[in-house]
């Protein structure tokens, strides 16, 4: 007789677990890079308000106002605002699967895929040279993530 496993009717297929994990570690990774670009060359309007002697006059409020209008600016400007909605709604799904997958695997997979999608995003988005060594790191990685899920596998 064979050495397999029992299906289990109540668990999703595998490809169920593959589009997940690839559409979290392109939510993660992907969209990192134009979330950096955008915030580095973010230049916020100037705000008579914050000159003003009360707030400058005050530590606490000078930082506290200066923060939330910068996360306020950031957040009105569709180049950040966008890549940052995609970003979360990885997590969203991160947590999804975390739920149903198993959770030492699916950590590694989607930190692994995000790591390999950020340095995809920045070549495309900074024209970014890969670096032999960040290639052998990325070939080291998912080679990791195969010894990993085989040895659970078997």
């Amino acid at each position: 007789m064979g050495n397999h496993k029992a299906v289990d009717p109540h668990q999703p297929p595998v490809i169920n677990y593959i589009l997940g994990f690839l559409l979290v570690g392109v939510a993660w990774g992907l969209t990192t890079p134009f979330i950096r670009r955008a915030a580095k060359d973010h230049n916020p309007p100037r705000r008579a308000w914050l000159e003003s002697d009360a707030v400058k006059n005050s530590r606490v409020k000078s930082k506290l106002y200066g923060g939330l209008f910068a996360v306020y600016d950031l957040l009105r400007n569709p180049r950040y605002a966008v890549p940052l909605l995609v970003n979360l709604t990885g997590s969203v799904w991160f947590f999804l699967l975390i739920g149903k997958a198993e959770l030492s695997l699916t950590v590694p997979i989607v930190n692994t895929l995000a790591f390999l999608f950020t340095v995809i995003g920045e070549w495309w988005v900074e024209k970014k040279v890969i670096s032999r060594e960040t290639m052998i790191g990325m070939v080291l990685s998912v080679g990791g993530i195969a010894l990993c899920v085989h040895s659970k596998s078997s």
